[in-house]
């Protein structure tokens, strides 16, 4: 059957010819299982003022630093917002929204104009698709369509739709520039030189990639993710989104349903922040989800090392009492083993973990 179903779970959602879901494809998980998910823990999620990282007297910035790296060692999660105007800094409002536009633009294109860009591999600069790696996924898909371009430091865009392009360059060069503003206040509540770690990591030429993912309304909601527990690649994930929620994290082994702050972004630590600082800041595990009324979009942008760049822990946060947790691999690597792979938790994470202080791949 699921050689006759639709291309992507958009024309499978526009269709209208599934009351019910094809089980033996999407249904990942079990409606009879009580909720995991814990109400009071929303409003602990932190949040970071950007203002004051930017633009604020150096006790404030002290502070919002000190509450920065808090919220990488407890939760891997928060909401960046700026509360009061900063020039140069931020992301304009009217450039997020115009963001969200240009990608729903994209995935109203016909079917056959965005399957041109179905990539043969999972590092294709341009890469339209569903679920998250069908080649890959064994009996089950997920409830998402994806845009996955690369932005930095070589840019890349469809030419559909006309606009598309130049809304998309504005967009990578200001949240490059927050995800920099970031990890520079990261760096320093570790104590770490920033152009230690912009050297060690090659963040001049930075890879920078953009996503957008589509989650139509579903029939069966109850029955399947958008996408499963699983922690990002790179350093950093800032995301936003349209109207509709949808994203759970992980806390203390609780899920958490995050319903954004107007005006922000949603940022989590990736896989690279948590190998560079040898466990000191973890990754944050979070899922989508979907629902059968709305439909969501959310536009990413992930900042990580250079490709070509080999991520182990830092010397720094190394020692006889901390010995380094994760082997070295480059961040190519990482990709083409994790995008290539099902999505599971933190699984290459664990392939790299070093066991008894011996290399275990």
């Amino acid at each position: 059957m699921a050689a006759d179903l639709p291309n992507s779970v958009k024309q499978l959602s526009d269709s209208g010819a599934f009351s019910s879901l094809p089980l033996q494809l999407y249904a990942s998980r079990d409606p009879a299982a009580p909720s995991d998910v814990d109400a009071t823990l929303e409003p602990q999620i932190p949040t970071i003022d950007l203002s004051l990282l930017t633009g604020a007297t150096p006790r404030e910035r002290a502070r919002m630093v000190q509450r920065l790296g808090r919220a990488c060692q407890d939760w891997g999660f928060f909401m960046a917002r700026t509360f009061r105007v900063v020039v140069n800094h931020g992301v304009p409002e009217g450039l997020r929204q115009a963001m969200l536009e240009e990608a729903n633009k994209f995935f109203d294109l016909e079917e056959e104009d965005k399957a041109e860009l179905r990539g043969e591999t999972v590092l294709d600069p341009i890469r339209y698709g569903t679920s998250f790696n069908p080649k890959a996924e064994v009996g089950v898909r997920y409830w998402r369509d994806f845009l996955k371009l690369a932005v930095h430091p070589d840019f890349h865009s469809p030419a559909k739709p006309l606009c598309f392009s130049d809304v998309l360059r504005d967009y990578a060069t200001c949240t490059r520039r927050v995800g920099m503003e970031l990890l520079k206040g990261i760096w320093e509540s570790l104590e770490l030189e920033e152009n230690d770690m912009n050297k060690a990591l090659k963040l001049d030429s930075c890879f920078q990639l953009f996503v957008a993912n589509l989650y139509p309304p579903c029939p069966q909601p109850e029955l399947v993710f958008g996408l499963p527990p699983h922690s990002d690649h790179g350093l950093l994930t800032l995301l936003h989104q349209n109207g509709v929620d949808g994203l759970n994290v992980e806390h203390g082994g609780k899920w958490v349903h995050v319903k954004p702050l107007p005006g922000s972004f949603l940022v989590n630590a990736g896989d690279h922040m948590q190998i560079v600082t040898n466990g000191r800041y973890k990754s944050a595990l979070h899922r989508a989800m979907a629902n059968g009324k709305s439909t969501r979009v959310s536009v990413l942008t992930v900042v990580g090392p250079s490709l070509d760049t080999v991520v182990e822990p830092v010397a720094a946060l190394v020692s006889s009492e901390r010995p380094a947790m994760y082997r070295g691999w480059s961040y190519r690597q990482f990709l083409e083993y994790q995008q290539g792979n099902q999505l599971k938790e933190k699984a290459v994470l664990e392939l790299l973990r070093c066991r008894d202080h011996e290399d275990v791949i």
